[in-house]
């Protein structure tokens, strides 16, 4: 670290990576160079995994499986492994960090907060896995006792995005872990090193080999030969939701395997006048400044009421104005890089496109220069309609839309008024309104005078095309495992013929 500066330094070469299969490291034949978006100089090369490397991949963690050496240990044993890999992780926490912030352009403060919210996630999966049960019926009648079993779905493929490359495959993989099951991820191939680091945490912390495997590339060839696999049992996925439709029709396709998606969000962020209006702005920054709204849970559609938008637009444009935007290596950055050229460019064409659609721009709008990366300024669209492309549209990036609203029924209306049902957030000291909003607005996960807050415990998932299923807490755990009736005959049987 450059101490004057508060700056972590690039890596002197880029760091050469294998995949993980049975417990072994494999080399690569073909790599992916990934420059990182923050400076634009190499920092990962990745390997470009084939058909051949999942095939094996998948059999390994079928043979994990089969011969129980995972399944077939108790809860308590699982538990011991997953909370070794706490304190593996805990023990790399700032290394980890790092190689998340080079890859994907997130700030290194941020990135050392997710590696702590990651720790927690495999101590709450190894308390699940002691705590996963079933349940039993005494009230079929003297001669039939009932059981219900959960037993682990089998091997589960797991694909992650690029914008929480580590968070979201540590959301996830504890409690796949906790339920039995064995696994083969997939990360993004431009935010690959933190998944297979993951690799070498697990191994140490006496997780047999076959039980997580990692593949590296494409989501056009190994992506989607997961989704087709007919020896994968399910497949979680997180990503956008044309995407996470494609998935549908592969599992149609080929063996009805089980879906976990978590899929786009154009989430609601609701704000009553009797608010404390500078709080109120300080959430609403923070909701579509974090991670550089490349959040499926981003805050990206502001609800105002009409009597206070003016003065709450002013208040939240001088917050937006005052985030540090810069270099994701130093210390006092809040916002980074854009992680990709073609979300960079994505962003701002909604920009450009919002413009021509007739909504000002209150504060931000344009890219920044900081001498290497890619950067842009939160922006607040103030005079959206419905219509618009930036009220409808899932951007990712840090673009908020305003739009204002006279009554609770109208601003819930507006809420709703996508296909998406992510997450959203209230802000208003009158209980009533806020438990109203809270029961009605259509969402996955609801945040009151708050934003983005929250633990392991809690279950995350979506509404509509938000996706399927849940994922974290216990809900997460059993999202792996499928039921069993076990009936019981007890005493002598009544004969059938007689």
């Amino acid at each position: 670290m450059d101490q004057s500066s508060n700056r972590l330094s690039l890596p002197s070469s880029p760091r050469e990576f294998g995949f993980f299969v049975d417990g072994e490291w494999r080399g690569g034949r073909e790599f992916f160079d990934r420059a990182s978006p923050g400076h634009g100089a190499v920092v990962t090369r990745i390997p470009r995994c084939t058909n051949k490397d999942l095939e094996d991949a998948v059999a390994a963690a079928r043979t994990a499986f089969e011969d129980r050496r995972w399944s077939g240990l108790s809860g308590g044993e699982r538990a011991g492994v997953l909370l070794r890999a706490a304190e593996g992780l805990r023990r790399r926490r700032d290394e980890i960090a790092y190689w998340e912030t080079l890859e994907n352009g997130k700030p290194i403060s941020q990135a050392r907060g997710e590696i702590d919210h990651s720790i927690a996630c495999f101590e709450m999966g190894a308390g699940a896995a002691r705590l996963l049960h079933g349940d039993s019926f005494n009230s079929l009648g003297d001669n039939l006792f009932g059981m219900v079993l959960r037993e682990p779905i089998g091997v589960v493929g797991l694909i992650t995005p690029w914008n929480f490359p580590f968070l979201i495959l540590c959301e996830r993989v504890p409690f796949i872990l906790a339920s039995g099951c064995t696994i083969v991820a997939k990360p993004s191939e431009v935010t690959s090193a933190t998944t297979l680091i993951l690799a070498e945490v697990l191994a140490e912390a006496g997780l047999p080999a076959g039980v997580y495997n990692v593949v590296t590339g494409s989501g056009r060839t190994i992506g989607q030969a997961m989704t087709e696999h007919p020896d994968i049992d399910m497949l979680s996925f997180t990503g956008s939701t044309a995407v996470g439709r494609s998935c549908v029709r592969a599992s149609a396709d080929s063996n009805f395997k089980k879906l976990g998606l978590e899929l786009g969000g154009k989430n609601p962020m609701i704000v009553f006048a009797d608010a404390d209006l500078d709080e109120a702005a300080d959430g609403v920054a923070f909701g579509i400044g974090f991670n550089t709204g490349q959040c499926c849970v981003s805050g990206s559609r502001l609800m105002v009421e009409r009597s206070i938008a003016e003065e709450f637009e002013a208040r939240l444009a001088d917050k937006m104005a005052r985030i540090r935007v810069g270099d994701p290596l130093d210390e006092r950055t809040q916002v980074g890089a854009i992680t990709t050229e073609a979300q960079n460019t994505t962003i701002l064409d909604y920009i450009a496109r919002g413009q021509a659609e007739g909504a000002r721009v209150v504060t931000g709008g344009t890219p920044l220069d900081f001498g290497g990366g890619q950067y842009i300024a939160p922006t607040l669209f103030a005079g959206v309609t419905r219509g618009m492309a930036i009220a409808q549209d899932e951007i990712f990036g840090p673009v908020l839309s305003s739009m204002p609203f006279d009554t609770m029924e109208e601003a819930i209306r507006l809420a709703n008024d996508t296909v998406y049902g992510l997450s959203a957030s209230v802000w208003t000291k009158n209980l009533d309104k806020a438990l109203a909003v809270t029961r009605r607005v259509r969402a996955g996960r609801f945040w009151v005078n708050t934003m983005m807050a929250g633990g392991p415990e809690m279950p995350l998932g979506g509404f509509k095309q938000s996706g399927w299923g849940r994922e974290a807490g216990m809900y997460g755990v059993e999202e792996y495992t499928q039921i069993k009736s076990v009936h019981i005959e007890l005493g002598k049987r009544t004969p059938w013929i007689e």
